[in-house]
Parts: C-alpha cells; sequence; structure tokens
C-alpha cells in the first residue's frame, strides 16, 4: 500500500505545483514536506499522512487521511487563504496517481490557530482520499 501512498502524495504535489494562484501567494519555494526553522513565509507543508487498508473482496484499497498546514508570518487570514486556495485544488480533484485509481478526494476539516513557540498563524487542512 505505501506505494499507492506515495503515487497519491505525487500527484497531489504536481497539482499543487501546477497552480499559478498558489504559486503567487507561497513563492516558488513555498511548498515543503517539513517546516524548518528559517523556512520563508507564507508556506504550504505536506503533514501527517496515516493510511489504512481499504480493501474489499475484488479490489485492493487504502484509505489516506492527509493533513497539509498553510503558515503565515503575517496573520491568520493569509493563511486561511491559502488554506481555501489548496482546499479549492484538491477537493474532488482528477488526480491519477501512478498505478493506480482515486476513487474520492474530500475535504474533511480546517483548523486555524495560532502557534505558541513561534507566534506564526497556521491553517491545518484535513483530506480523506481512497486509492485502489
Amino acid at each position: 500500500m505505501s506505494s499507492a501512498v506515495n503515487e497519491f502524495l505525487a500527484a497531489i504535489q504536481a497539482r499543487l505545483a501546477g497552480d499559478v494562484g498558489l504559486a503567487d501567494v507561497i513563492g516558488a519555494g513555498g511548498m515543503r514536506d517539513r517546516r524548518a526553522n528559517g523556512l520563508d513565509l507564507p508556506a504550504l507543508v505536506l503533514s501527517a499522512v496515516e493510511s489504512r487498508d481499504y480493501s474489499t473482496a475484488s479490489e485492493a484499497g487504502v484509505e489516506i487521511l492527509l493533513t497539509l498546514e498553510a503558515w503565515s508570518a503575517e496573520g491568520r487570514r493569509e493563511a486561511e487563504v491559502i488554506a481555501e486556495t489548496v482546499r479549492s485544488l484538491l477537493e474532488d480533484a482528477a488526480l491519477a496517481p501512478a498505478g493506480h485509481a482515486l476513487v474520492s478526494l474530500r475535504h474533511r476539516r480546517t483548523v486555524s490557530r495560532r502557534e505558541a513557540k513561534t507566534g506564526f498563524f497556521v491553517a491545518e487542512l484535513v483530506f480523506r482520499a481512497v486509492v485502489e
């Protein structure tokens, strides 16, 4: 199943990296797989990935819960604008993970907050996908 997860993540990154509007907001290097100290903000971070077997009697499948974080030093509004842009790009997107079929991709929730240690704002988006 890890192949399905990795191909799904590659399809997500390609979709997001290919959007000019998102690139205008976060910049060319604004999408990362971790938030490191000194990271230029705003940024979009691919955060937690949780996967579970979701096979049926006839098809192998995996359920994926993906968390993306939209970071801003400017304020909550900027973090939420990034989050909304990402949500609109991914909600029910017709992605094609190599060697697999995306059955569904749905936004589950977004939570925004101010990070106590840094004072930066972050909006966490959680998506649920089913990949066969």
